[in-house]
């Protein structure tokens, strides 16, 4: 059976304001679940995280802020449609992941849970992004970079720099703790690797 047009499966307007509100809201539900546990991931996540719980920033600007630098970046390689949907991901991230903890309140969360939970639900919603043409942004942009230029999975490429990252918090953050998190990036980046590859997903 031939591959279909890719022409021919645009997403419509609708459809990408759909996956920017659910893929937002996956991921935080995720920094929620890992503000809880105290946990942090990798990209500048894990920056605004340390900001967050080292300098008592609130998590959302801490995100926002950090992100900045980066959309020279995405403008240049990946265009002013890419740039603009990254910014307002960025924007509902950062405006949600501090708005759900007054509204979503947590009895009691194993830190083991938080980090299965949260891994999963961030790496799904950063393929939702990824399959529309957005980002959150940071290192995220550059793993986007390397598949488009190289040929490498993004997933792959975002593991390598997010485990980094969450290594070194170990000055700062217990080690149990990093542990889970470590685990929790290798569960987000397994659910990319797996499902985002290069001429799997055809729709723009």
């Amino acid at each position: 059976m031939q591959d279909p047009d890719p022409s021919t499966l645009k997403h419509t307007p609708l459809e990408d304001l759909q996956a920017l509100l659910i893929g937002t809201l996956l991921v935080s539900l995720a920094v929620t679940l890992f503000q809880h546990a105290g946990l942090l991931s990798g990209g500048t996540a894990g920056i605004a995280f340390l900001a967050h719980y080292l300098g008592g920033w609130s998590f959302g600007v801490a995100y926002f802020v950090i992100n900045l630098p980066f959309y020279w970046l995405a403008w240049r390689h990946m265009g002013r449609s890419f740039t603009l949907r990254t910014l307002a991901a960025v924007v509902l991230v950062a405006v949600m992941s501090d708005w759900l903890p007054r509204h979503l309140v947590l009895a009691s969360l194993d830190a083991w849970l938080a980090a299965l939970l949260g891994g999963v639900l961030m790496g799904n919603g950063f393929l939702v992004l990824f399959r529309h043409h957005a980002s959150l942004g940071g290192l995220g942009i550059l793993a986007l970079l390397a598949q488009k230029k190289r040929g490498w999975r993004a997933g792959h490429v975002q593991m390598a720099m997010d485990s980094a990252i969450v290594l070194a918090a170990l000055a700062t953050v217990p080690l149990d703790r990093v542990a889970l998190s470590v685990a929790a990036a290798v569960v987000l980046n397994l659910v990319i690797a797996t499902n985002h590859r290069p001429g799997r997903y055809v729709a723009q």
